[in-house]
């Protein structure tokens, strides 16, 4: 009797584990800019930061393992402002598994410039929707909604919706919080900018083709990659007319960052005949990457 209830208890924490990971996420804390000697607090701040993205459960679904949203935070810490605060960049970064293919494809690739945080060694990270306890959770969290988000948005229509509300709601509770990146007014590419993006219907284009490009092109190519090349070939008259309206962007950049290797590769194969067009195009909308998207007519 007692053997049945301890394996029931097991399986119990095993699923109650299982559940409270929708992340796969790698930490790594870079400190080489430090004058400190003394690294301790760094490799506890790494594990911290790693058990609070990866142990709290973000999202209302049941995830499985396999389908864990794989990312990276990289934080640089630039600048020691006190015994506990710190100034930083972080790289955000996540991907999504192809269907029926060992291939992920990038979803975000964001370089942030703007956290000031402290951090507290032994002290509990901690989070709360409904306000900013602390900002190095906040920018955490926000930028794991963020990552969400964008992932749903490539499985079903506009499906993350609710996670890039949560990023905006953190955006509002942040409006006090040291450094830069909360406020509208904070630049030009800002945290701020980025989820009213996200939010805005005049970019609802680009979330529709987040979805197409991903469930109607990538996921299909594993099968008939014609099929798939042609559904993402379709989408770019779609993102030329909002490149037009909406020039320079934040969230077109965003988005070409992610996919613009992704392309040269879909189009390296595609039919000689409709290659230059399929250049002139990507080069209109993302001109910073023209020189790459060249490369598509030197490959058969």
């Amino acid at each position: 009797m007692i053997k049945k209830y301890t394996l029931i208890s097991i399986f119990l924490l095993l699923a109650l584990f299982s559940k409270a990971q929708d992340l796969n996420c790698k930490v790594q804390i870079i400190t080489q800019q430090l004058a400190t000697t003394d690294k301790s607090i760094f490799i506890e701040m790494e594990k911290s930061i790693f058990e609070f993205i990866n142990n709290t459960k973000w999202t209302t679904d049941i995830i499985q393992i396999n389908e864990r949203i794989e990312c990276n935070l990289i934080i640089n810490v630039k600048e020691q402002l006190g015994i506990d605060e710190f100034k930083a960049t972080a790289q955000i970064q996540s991907s999504r598994p192809i269907y029926n293919t060992s291939y992920n494809s990038t979803m975000f690739n964001y370089m942030d410039e703007d956290w000031i945080f402290k951090y507290i060694i032994n002290q509990p990270l901690e989070f709360n929707e409904n306000d900013a306890r602390s900002n190095l959770t906040s920018l955490i969290a926000y930028y794991v909604y963020i990552m969400v988000g964008l992932d749903y948005d490539s499985y079903s229509l506009f499906g993350g919706t609710t996670y890039f509300q949560k990023a905006r709601q953190i955006v509002n509770n942040a409006q006090t919080q040291p450094g830069k990146g909360w406020k509208a007014f904070d630049g030009t590419r800002n945290r701020f900018i980025l989820v009213d993006n996200l939010l805005d219907n005049n970019f609802k284009p680009l979330r529709e083709t987040n979805y197409k490009y991903h469930r109607l092109g990538m996921d299909v190519m594993s099968q008939n990659v014609e099929n798939g090349r042609e559904e993402i070939k379709e989408l770019l008259p779609k993102l030329l007319k909002l490149a037009r309206e909406r020039p320079n962007s934040m969230l077109l950049n965003i988005f070409f960052s992610a996919k613009s290797d992704e392309f040269v590769n879909i189009f390296s194969r595609a039919v000689q005949s409709d290659k230059q067009a399929i250049i002139q195009t990507l080069s209109d909308i993302d001109p910073g990457n023209s020189n790459k998207y060249q490369q598509i007519s030197k490959s058969n």
